[in-house]
């Protein structure tokens, strides 16, 4: 028997809304304003997802009204739950598998848990720019994106006389220290797309130093603490960086935060599939077949979601104001190559968590010493060695792409507990070592 091969045991319970998302479960609400009496038993769609109420209410009362054969049974899952939960013999009786996982997506399509998709594709760009929607086997394609970019409480900028960040770079402005909320990549499942997304646009070492001085000087979100949005409404944070979709419902609810999508973007798909052991594949076809269909993704536009179709003609009508993804993607926004670096994101995150997180209050009282030395008028030579120092990190490029090291953290996700490896520990042991030399450095330079 196949490992995706049926199971006879799996089974899916459905326990009422509130607890839909915390545990297995499917809404029965629309099953409970049936009659009893009805002639057919609706055929039940099982999917797999980590999506909000706020989409999943709403997607499921849409495609019950589209298909009333069928009736969804919605299990919640996180990404780092949601892989080995379709790994287990049978795939958890799982039909379609739903989520904002590329990683995860990948991944299983290699393992051969994927069915090509049952589905017409006429209409759906299978790129946009250097993101891919839809990988070449055609087994999983994108159903909607976040982009990245940076929530701002222009109130809090003028008074800080910090002008509306437009790049990353502006991010370094000495007057935003303490004012950048920054969710950290080793515990914030979309994180790491964000740091990759700059070592690519400005260069390995520097975009360390970039983020080097970024992370300097940002107030930390962790998994499970305040939202990034909620920290810039508040005004504890000038600038927040999020992707687009944890703050749009806030600003269409009136939050006094607007979204800016910087020059060098980067895009998240969310990403739909048919498991290999689907035993409900005609159900699971009219999903996907709803989710991509213009009716689908223009639910994505409601003001509770505001995400971004991946069906360009959606977008025809929509506010001025609404981001059109394809039109910056035609104008370079979006050059950022996901699969090109997909395998080293959890490398990155642990090494952005050893050389930047951990020690961030030495590395701003470094950085913050530094522009107090240039003030001062120290030597450019003299600040760029301290910079380098400050910024770039214990391994190369070419060190970071080893098989063996990426072997390394092939399973290792966002949150994960794993006590810290003698590969993470050398990486601290060499920062600690630089972030010395830099502190001999500017004493030697009179600060």
């Amino acid at each position: 028997m196949s490992k995706f091969s049926p199971s006879l045991t799996s089974r899916v319970f459905r326990p009422d809304r509130r607890r839909a998302l915390q545990t297995l479960g499917v809404s029965a609400l629309a099953l409970a304003a049936r009659p009893l009496w009805a002639a057919t038993k609706p055929t039940p769609v099982v999917v797999l997802t980590a999506y909000p109420d706020e989409v999943l209410s709403r997607f499921e009362a849409a495609f019950e009204q589209a298909y009333p054969q069928y009736r969804l049974q919605l299990i919640w899952r996180m990404p780092h739950d949601a892989l080995p939960y379709l790994e287990q013999p049978g795939q958890g009786g799982v039909d379609v598998y739903w989520s904002a996982s590329p990683r995860n997506f990948a991944r299983l399509h290699q393992e051969g848990a994927w069915r090509p998709l049952p589905v017409a594709l006429e209409g759906l760009p299978d790129h946009i720019g250097k993101t891919e929607l839809r990988n070449s086997a055609a087994t999983y394609t994108a159903t909607e994106m976040a982009g990245y970019g940076f929530a701002c409480n222009e109130p809090l900028l003028k008074q800080l006389g910090v002008p509306l960040p437009r790049d990353w770079r502006d991010l370094a402005d000495p007057r935003l220290a303490g004012r950048i909320a920054l969710p950290i990549p080793a515990r914030v499942g979309f994180a790491p797309v964000m740091v990759d997304l700059v070592l690519q646009a400005y260069g390995w070492d520097e975009g360390w130093t970039l983020w080097s001085q970024i992370a300097a000087q940002s107030r930390l979100v962790d998994r499970g603490a305040t939202f990034v949005g909620d920290e810039v409404a508040e005004g504890r944070a000038a600038v927040g960086l999020s992707i687009d979709f944890f703050v749009q419902s806030a600003i269409a609810n009136g939050a006094p935060i607007r979204f800016v999508y910087p020059t060098h973007g980067g895009i998240n798909p969310a990403q739909i599939a048919v498991t290999a052991a689907a035993p409900h594949g005609d159900g699971a076809a009219a999903f996907v077949q709803f989710v991509l269909s213009q009716t689908g993704q223009k639910l994505l536009t409601h003001g509770d979601i505001r995400k971004l179709p991946v069906r360009p003609t959606v977008y025809e009508g929509l506010p001025a104001d609404y981001h059109r993804p394809f039109q910056a993607a035609a104008q370079g926004a979006y050059d950022y190559d996901g699969p090109r670096t997909r395998d080293r994101l959890s490398l990155v995150a642990a090494l952005f968590q050893q050389m930047l997180i951990e020690p961030q209050g030495q590395q701003a009282d470094l950085w913050r010493r530094t522009r107090l030395a240039r003030e001062r008028g120290a030597g450019p030579q003299a600040l760029a060695d301290v910079s380098r120092l400050l910024g770039v990190p214990p391994l190369s490029e070419a060190q970071a792409a080893d098989p063996a090291l990426l072997a390394a953290y092939r399973d290792r996700v966002e949150g994960d507990e794993s006590p810290v490896t003698a590969v993470e520990a050398a990486w601290r042991a060499a920062c600690a070592q630089r972030r010395a030399q830099a502190d001999q450095a500017l004493k030697e330079l009179g600060v």
